[in-house]
């Protein structure tokens, strides 16, 4: 089988996912992801998509990640995860879609206004 390419993405996060057939290995930006992910939650939220669907250890995944902070790169992950699961066999959509694993989060950082110090904060109002 030749290996799946998908897209996750989360805020300003891009992660770019290629999975072949394996024995569990999940390198990121070329490190181990229990390296480059050094909690637990985040560790789990890498490997959720997976162990939803039992295949923890029949995929080698490796991931191009850039952009955003750590918390939202693991969720571009695990959408891209959930992804190239789907690509590989259709009947796991059902499982992932109800543990919501294949729904893109739309909430971005909204942008500054001019005028104004930040997005929804104004600068202070002196009425005399």
């Amino acid at each position: 089988m030749a290996i799946i390419h998908a897209i996750g993405r989360r805020k300003t996060s891009i992660a770019r996912v290629y999975a072949e057939p394996g024995n569990g290995d999940i390198k990121v930006n070329n490190r181990d992801f229990k390296e480059y992910f050094p909690t637990g939650p985040l560790q789990y939220i890498v490997t959720q998509a997976q162990s939803a669907v039992n295949a923890v250890e029949s995929w080698n995944i490796t991931v191009n990640v850039d952009g955003g902070g750590i918390k939202g790169q693991a969720e571009a992950i695990r959408l891209g995860i959930a992804r190239a699961l789907v690509q590989s066999n259709e009947e796991l959509k059902p499982a992932l879609r109800k543990e919501g694993l294949l729904t893109r989060d739309p909430r971005m950082v909204e942008r500054k206004k001019p005028g104004q110090k930040k997005a929804r904060k104004r600068f202070q109002f002196s009425k005399r």
